[in-house]
């Protein structure tokens, strides 16, 4: 039987690329990788899909993370439980200990595959750290010593069906505008979170895709409503990574102090900017605290450096970022410890997965969010290559369908006027202003999703995918519907909890111990589902 990456190798002038695996990855980030190298390792012919470069597309290959990584036993239970406290009470507690138990298990194989990890103090690894560009680096590398095929700059477009299994996905080569389809036992959705269209370092191509495929293919989502993560960047700067800004003081522009002391700067810093410019300074960094940042987070510096200035003795103008669900919670909901989707053959992981038993109403950050990158990755990748095993008999003969239908076949007539950016802007207005998702309540978010609704009918019917212009016009309908979901979760959630901000509901309701689930395209279901704290195994 011919490897994955050989059957890759087809003539450069095929009109489609049309390819056979038993489980298809679509990502480029660390969850995609580790679902592929850990599908490959259980015997399976993997191919890898990515809309952009595999090691340098996504939220992480920029950035230098952390990952939550506790030894088991005594220390492992005392900071689950810390941390348990802050999660609005929606973790739950068995997720959570197994996710920190495989992120062990994994980091330490990473270690003995030869990644070079930092120093501590003592001169031993410290496995707890990644630094992005490294660690992508070093995983696409890993992949294909395993044997995965990598197709960079493929977009999936669509998932495709066969009987209501999911049996492959379809999409476009950018670089020979040329379709591809790939035809698989089981498929894997690590497409990353949604950043709504916000311009932030690594999450361009962050559109909530995988979202989209999946409630075509009839999953859920869960958690949708806690997406108004928010990050502190020097303005104008892309950059949104944060861990300086915990040293930082913040001005208003005649050089007032606000109070952020024991706050939440997020908070703070926000309701300042719906009056005016606010401004920060690293001023609560020790000398030798200084030298440290900067050695562990030199791209943070970058955009200040070049205009000149010591942030640490210096004022600079801030502004705040919405991550959407990329450091927030929602998404594609696992129905099972395989990472499962509910629909046979389709499995998610990473930011694609919802995070909430993980990090309940708050974001996972950079260390709770990689941890389960790790995790879910190699649940999915797993789970995708034995669920892959019983069908292989018959996967050249799989009469497939393609399923997807916003943004690539109009359900009525195509409007050669029917503007994919135009469609981009509109999100932007709705879901990035401080006045409408960092603070959220009724009316707002009902006049939002009246005009979502009304945009996602047009685009329904009229937006047209052809070619390369498909891929627009799927970001398009990912990111509508994606904030479609969040707000109507949002709505459903009548209180305050976590990043989940009501200023008429501003009081969290213990009848809201629960999740909400969201589904549907033209017609948006919420329905509310019962959580299970557990206990630590």
């Amino acid at each position: 039987m011919p490897t994955a990456r050989e059957l890759v190798h087809r003539p450069r002038d095929a009109t489609v690329l049309d390819l056979v695996a038993d489980v298809l990855v679509i990502g480029g980030g660390p969850a995609a990788s580790w679902a592929a190298v850990t599908a490959t390792e259980a015997g399976a012919r993997v191919i890898l899909v990515d809309k952009g470069y595999v090691g340098t597309s996504g939220a992480t290959a920029p950035a230098n993370t952390g990952t939550w990584f506790v030894p088991p036993g005594a220390a492992r239970d005392a900071a689950i439980m810390q941390r348990q406290a802050r999660t609005g009470g929606l973790a739950e507690l068995r997720w959570v200990d197994r996710t920190l138990d495989m992120a062990w298990q994994r980091l330490h194989v990473l270690a003995d595959w030869g990644y070079k990890f930092p120093n501590d103090d003592t001169g031993k690894p410290y496995l707890a750290n990644l630094r992005g560009p490294d660690y992508m680096a070093f995983m696409r590398r890993r992949a294909l010593r395993a044997g995965v095929a990598i197709l960079d700059h493929h977009p999936a477009l669509e998932l495709l069906s066969d009987h209501g299994m999911i049996a492959g996905a379809a999409g476009i080569d950018r670089q020979r505008n040329r379709p591809w389809r790939v035809r698989a036992g089981a498929v894997v959705l690590a497409t990353g979170g949604c950043a709504f269209g916000e311009r932030m370092l690594g999450a361009t191509g962050l559109t909530g895709d995988g979202y989209l495929m999946a409630v075509e293919a009839g999953a859920t989502l869960s958690g949708m409503e806690f997406s108004a993560q928010y990050a502190c960047a020097p303005k104008p700067s892309a950059l949104n990574k944060g861990v300086p800004f915990n040293w930082a003081s913040f001005f208003r522009e005649d050089g007032t102090r606000l109070d952020s002391d024991g706050k939440d700067r997020h908070v703070v810093v926000a309701k300042a900017l719906l009056e005016g410019p606010v401004w920060a300074q690293f001023d609560k960094a020790a000398l030798e605290l200084r030298t440290w940042l900067r050695q562990g987070q030199p791209n943070c510096f970058l955009p200040l450096d070049r205009t000149g200035i010591d942030p640490f003795t210096q004022r600079f103008p801030v502004t705040l970022r919405c991550e959407g669900t990329v450091r927030g919670v929602g998404g594609i909901k696992l129905m099972g410890d395989d990472c499962s989707t509910g629909i046979p053959g389709l499995y998610a992981a990473g930011d694609a997965a919802s995070r909430e038993r993980l990090t309940g109403a708050v974001t996972g950050g950079g260390g709770p969010n990689s941890s389960w990158a790790i995790a879910s990755g190699t649940w999915a990748g797993r789970a995708a290559a034995q669920f892959a095993a019983r069908e292989a008999g018959r996967l050249e003969d799989r009469r497939v369908t393609g399923i997807g239908r916003a943004g690539l076949r109009p359900a009525a007539a195509a409007h050669v006027d029917a503007s994919a950016g135009d469609i981009l802007e509109a999100v932007r207005e709705e879901f990035l202003p401080l006045r409408r998702n960092f603070f959220r309540q009724a009316p707002t978010l009902r006049q939002s999703l009246d005009r979502l609704d009304r945009m996602w009918i047009e685009l329904r019917d009229h937006l047209p995918g052809e070619g390369l212009g498909a891929v627009k016009s799927r970001e398009a309908a990912a990111l509508t519907a994606s904030s479609r979901w969040a707000y109507a979760s949002a709505l459903a959630r009548a209180e305050s909890r976590g990043m989940h901000r009501r200023l008429d509901l501003p009081e969290a309701d213990p009848e809201f111990l629960c999740a909400f689930e969201v589904s549907g395209l033209d017609r948006i279901n919420v329905t509310r589902s019962e959580i299970s704290r557990g206990t630590i195994a």
